[in-house]
């Protein structure tokens, strides 16, 4: 049985393929980004960038990088969840949310190293404040992920909390807990066969919608 959290040989070749990855994404993906950015600018006011405070690996902050989606709120007192046909969101962010491209930024993040293309989907704190003590620390010892096993499984999310009396609730008492186990389970059995894997399943499931 392998020990909770990821081996340090894996970790270290983990890394090294997160890097070279998001490099050669950016670098390919340069024209799409700048695209996406003035089509940002142009569909409404605001920053180009969503940045919002993420738990990272071993309970540490850091500041996700997203397309921003939704209407500029400086105050930064909205929900933090998504529920249904959520009226913040813009046209070129509902666009960018159906095909994941609001997602793309995050390879700068894992070019710097405080994410990676696969590993548990970081949470806000008002979020991880709610993990159980015995799946906290193994969710958080290793690096969150653009994208895992949870992602593809709630891609309908928004719908989903939609349909509840309390969608944040909901989401903490429900989804949350399922997301965990799947985590946890990533966490146990991590192997870059099944970090590619996982890419792959995400990008079949982007292009099947």
């Amino acid at each position: 049985m392998q020990p909770s959290g990821a081996e340090p040989g894996l970790l270290v070749s983990k890394r090294a393929f997160d890097w070279v990855m998001a490099s050669l994404g950016l670098a390919v993906l340069s024209p799409v980004l700048l695209l996406i950015a003035l089509a940002i600018k142009l569909d409404s006011p605001g920053p180009v960038f969503f940045r919002q405070e993420r738990v990272g690996r071993h309970g540490r902050l850091f500041r996700i990088h997203k397309f921003r989606t939704m209407r500029h709120d400086p105050s930064g007192t909205g929900l933090q969840i998504t529920v249904g046909a959520d009226a913040r969101i813009t046209r070129v962010g509902a666009f960018l949310r159906a095909s994941k491209l609001d997602e793309l930024p995050q390879l700068i993040d894992v070019w710097r190293g405080v994410m990676s293309l696969v590993g548990p989907r970081p949470e806000v704190p008002r979020y991880v404040a709610a993990y159980p003590a015995d799946l906290r620390d193994k969710v958080l010892s290793v690096r969150p992920g653009i994208t895992d096993l949870a992602s593809i499984t709630y891609r309908d999310e928004a719908a989903v909390l939609a349909r509840a009396a309390d969608p944040e609730r909901a989401y903490i008492d429900e989804v949350l807990p399922h997301k965990l186990r799947l985590a946890a389970q990533y966490v146990d059995e991590a192997s870059l066969g099944k970090d590619i894997g996982l890419i792959m399943r995400t990008i079949w499931a982007i292009v099947r919608r």
